[in-house]
């Protein structure tokens, strides 16, 4: 598995074998049919692009043409075990409505989304004034997909004022490994190029047994938010 993406890595590792799962934005299906192999995970996917769904087939997925803005009240609630939206909470036009829709229909989300307090993006918008271009931000701003952009902090924020509780956090930078952090720690808005946050309701029933998340190393807040 040397070859794996790291945020794909780390949702592998947070994924418990045999559940079922919805892949949202899930494109041309890698990390759905990962998690069908390596965890044998009863998997669905909603991807908004016909090709995507053509090459998901082609893999033999379970996959349909949806929009997650309009198609996940469709679903009936408490459905999956997880529901995934992976580097798509950034394309949606509602954010807030996507993530309640998320803890409807499934015991707990998984989200990645890259931050755009990191601090390429901080130095970039400061030393030239335009929309910065990064490795989790690679587009320039009139073709990228991504319309609501959001730090950690804001993400925190949000998760906060819906009632949603954060069971584990991984920051993603440089190609490295996910490495598992506190988000409320101002310095990771400044060190996460990318985070991956598992949610739950915080008014959810017992919690099922769900892989244990590494500590993460402590560190002084050197940085404000």
């Amino acid at each position: 598995m040397t070859d794996i993406r790291p945020d794909f890595r780390e949702i592998l590792r947070l994924v418990r074998p045999g559940a079922r799962v919805l892949d949202i934005g899930c494109g041309e299906g890698a990390l759905l049919d990962l998690l069908t192999r390596e965890k044998h995970v009863d998997g669905r996917g909603l991807e908004i692009s016909p090709e995507g769904v053509a090459a998901c087939l082609a893999r033999g997925l379970a996959v349909v043409q949806g929009d997650a803005d309009r198609d996940l009240a469709a679903y009936p609630s408490r459905a999956f075990d997880y529901a995934v939206l992976s580097q798509t909470l950034q394309a949606v036009r509602e954010p807030r409505t996507v993530l309640q829709e998320l803890l409807r229909i499934a015991d707990r989300a998984i989200v990645s989304f890259p931050n755009f307090g990191h601090w390429r993006v901080r130095m970039s918008l400061m030393a030239t004034g335009r929309m910065p271009n990064t490795g989790a931000l690679p587009d320039p701003w009139w073709a990228t997909a991504n319309i609501h952009l959001c730090t950690l902090r804001d993400f925190t924020d949000l998760c906060a004022g819906l009632g949603l509780r954060v069971d584990a956090c991984a920051a993603l930078a440089d190609g490295k490994a996910a490495r598992p952090i506190d988000p409320d720690r101002a310095v990771e808005n400044w060190r996460a190029e990318a985070a991956i946050f598992m949610l739950s309701r915080r008014d959810a029933n017992a919690k099922r047994a769900e892989p244990a998340p590494a500590a993460p190393a402590p560190s002084d807040d050197l940085f404000g938010a």
